[in-house]
């Protein structure tokens, strides 16, 4: 019975002191550290603060088009760049680097969290920044991020005229193999297409074009074997090179007078009939 009094007691003392040290615990508990997890006074856990995204600066995806504002004084350069529900792009900037033989070298950069998976920048939308040149653009190039190249001859003002694999200035037609080539460079085939010559004068080209397919293995005579497809273009010369404007496989000029009647029968008449592979 006396210990259990004494027992008590104590646990009343406990309860005193507690209580006394209510008014500095208060004024403590501003600066008291908060657990993430750990139990509330309602006995619930707190949520672990978000992990912040990283930012890191990048080039954009694609350089969509380049056109001179202010007189030729500046470019405004359009840009595709990542999106989503959240912030994707921050600090879009556009600088004049160099300029080095007739061509103005450009940077456009942003910082974006794209990398982070859990970004949620999965999407794309397009930004346009300006790049300030001070002097007119003139007949310069302009290179975007040492890769995109863009020309204002024979453009459209104010926007600027892309250059391709062919470079920027437009190589008229000729009866040449380096232009059949560039013809098979401009025509929407597979990569590594191989070409025959059928025909050309000052207004057309004829070409048949070659696709191999199939899995990739080496000599027939080794056990392997390979197919091809192949197509017959007709071309027309344009100011800025060959465009493909027709495709028939037939012998001879009937089947492509259907569709190109102004075609010299001199360059379809001896055509034989094409072999698919």
């Amino acid at each position: 019975m006396g210990q259990r009094r004494m027992r008590a007691v104590v646990v009343g003392t406990a309860l005193v002191v507690l209580a006394g040290c209510g008014s500095r615990a208060a004024e403590n508990a501003g600066t008291a550290e908060e657990v993430p997890g750990a139990p509330t006074a309602r006995g619930t856990a707190t949520a672990p603060a978000a992990t912040a995204l990283s930012w890191t600066r990048a080039a954009p995806i694609r350089v969509v088009g380049v056109r001179t504002a202010d007189g030729g004084r500046s470019l405004e350069v359009v840009a595709e760049v990542p999106d989503g529900a959240g912030a994707c792009v921050r600090d879009l900037r556009g600088a004049l680097e160099s300029v080095a033989n007739g061509t103005l070298y450009v940077q456009v950069t942003y910082e974006t969290p794209a990398l982070d998976r859990d970004s949620g920048c999965t999407g794309t939308r397009r930004v346009e920044t300006t790049v300030k040149l001070g002097e007119p653009l003139g007949t310069r190039t302009v290179m975007v991020n040492n890769l995109n190249v863009y020309t204002p001859a024979g453009a459209t003002p104010p926007a600027l005229r892309p250059c391709d694999e062919n470079g920027c200035d437009p190589t008229p037609p000729r009866c040449t193999s380096s232009s059949y080539q560039q013809a098979v460079n401009d025509t929407d085939i597979p990569r590594h297409t191989s070409w025959e010559y059928r025909g050309c004068d000052d207004t057309w080209l004829v070409l048949d074009l070659s696709t191999r397919m199939g899995p990739v293995c080496g000599e027939a005579d080794a056990g392997c074997s390979s197919s091809s497809v192949s197509q017959r273009w007709f071309y027309r010369a344009e100011t800025e090179g060959w465009r493909p404007v027709a495709m028939n496989g037939g012998a001879g000029c009937a089947g492509i007078h259907k569709v190109l009647p102004e075609l010299p029968d001199r360059l379809c008449a001896s055509l034989p009939r094409l072999d698919r592979g």
